[in-house]
């Protein structure tokens, strides 16, 4: 029997209940990461990977970066390769979200298949540690000065720290159409920018800082957070007077065009990754907050985030 006439029959067995959804998994995974290496969706999907494998839910995964665009040019290049693939998987989340109402791409997530939502971080905003600047209120005073004398730092066109910016402009009754925003198409890129005196503010998740904040070579001024978050002593910027409150989540697609039973499978990998040690330990080093949602609940959180960000975005004066 050809490979594919038996992996047929196995999907069709397995959707009449005939044999486990397990039969499914995939061995050799595939992993698009659409960002360049060094930021947050680099270190979650190769996090996500080392759990995959702790979990021996899969015998291999290999990653691809590519970068630019909030995502979209990783997520045309996966929509165009990878229909049908039961091994293919795409890093997302709120920043693709971001850049696809911005943008407006040919290919939307849409053509994708969702998986699962694996994590929440709220952005922080960070200053090279020789800056005079020492509170986001000192932000917020050059911001009224003169919006453009503020060069903020971070992904992509459309990211939580782009539209946190956007939105901090409004409350303190500044244009947010004159908000000096730079975007790097990785964190790594961000950081070098920051470290390097080229951008005034930073903004990304606390992760993508921690070792530079520890090291003392950048200093937090603030977080996007409703309320601090433990055991990281930053204060928020609710606290510091400004209404800005917006986290970001890290998720994961499949590829167009598979099967409810491949899916089913990729969801099951996916499950049994969260339950490893080296995905407790990621998520404890990088201060991510656990937000696993995997079916129908996640095919409606992801259309409830594009109308949330959708209205945010217009009222930042972002669309």
């Amino acid at each position: 029997m050809r490979r594919d006439t038996f992996l047929k029959s196995m999907v069709a067995m397995a959707a009449a209940g005939g044999l486990p959804l397990s039969a499914f998994a995939a061995t050799n995974l595939k992993m698009m990461i659409p960002a360049n290496p060094g930021g947050g969706w680099d270190g979650t999907g190769r996090a996500l990977g080392k759990a995959i494998l702790d979990a021996k839910a899969a015998d291999t995964v290999q990653y691809e970066n590519k970068g630019g665009a909030a995502g979209i040019i990783g997520l045309a290049q996966f929509a165009n390769a990878s229909k049908g693939d039961p091994n293919a998987l795409l890093m997302t989340g709120a920043v693709m979200i971001g850049g696809i109402i911005t943008g407006k791409p040919q290919v939307s997530l849409e053509v994708a298949t969702p998986i699962a939502r694996l994590t929440s971080e709220y952005n922080v905003f960070v200053v090279p540690a020789e800056s005079p600047i020492k509170s986001m209120k000192d932000v917020v005073a050059m911001m009224q000065k003169d919006p453009g004398s503020v060069k903020w730092g971070g992904g992509s066109r459309g990211s939580t720290e782009h539209i946190c910016a956007s939105m901090l402009a409004t409350k303190v009754n500044v244009d947010p159409k004159k908000v000096n925003y730079v975007a790097f198409r990785g964190g790594g890129e961000a950081i070098a920018a920051i470290l390097g005196n080229n951008v005034t503010v930073g903004g990304s998740g606390y992760s993508e800082f921690a070792e530079y904040i520890k090291a003392g070579k950048m200093r937090p001024i603030g977080v996007t957070s409703e309320k601090r978050l433990p055991g990281i002593d930053v204060p928020t910027l609710k606290e510091q007077g400004f209404d800005v409150v917006l986290g970001n989540w890290r998720g994961v697609y499949g590829a167009p065009g598979i099967s409810a039973a491949q899916r089913a499978a990729l969801t099951d990998v996916i499950v049994k990754a969260t339950k490893s040690k080296a995905w407790e330990e990621a998520l404890k080093s990088n201060a991510w907050t656990p937000a696993l949602m995997t079916g129908t609940a996640f095919d409606e959180f992801v259309d409830q985030e594009f109308s949330s960000l959708r209205g945010i975005m217009h009222l930042a004066g972002m669309v």
